[in-house]
């Protein structure tokens, strides 16, 4: 897992998340949970060659879904980064 593609997953493109990028140049990622923040800031500049400033991230555990009767299932445990950028740069996500 050294490639900087596997790292990043996807953007999350909530109201929350486009508030943060519209007014604190914040953008918000779903990454692997094993990334730590050194390989998340690099896989951003790689991928969209911007200047990383701060990761911030956050472990979510899977919620518990019922499956059949009596048995429980889980979702999967991910985890999300909030990433901001120098000032004056923007990424083009839609």
């Amino acid at each position: 897992m050294n490639e900087v593609h596997d790292h990043i997953q996807t953007v999350i493109l909530t109201e929350k998340a486009t508030l943060l990028s519209e007014k604190l140049n914040k953008y918000v990622f779903r990454v692997s949970p094993a990334a730590n923040k050194l390989q998340i800031k690099r896989a951003i500049e790689v991928i969209f060659k911007k200047k990383v400033l701060d990761v911030n991230t956050a472990n979510y555990a899977g919620k518990k879904k019922r499956e059949r009767k009596a048995d429980f299932g889980r979702r999967p445990h991910w985890k999300k980064a909030i990433v901001t950028l120098k000032a004056g740069e923007k990424l083009d996500l839609v």
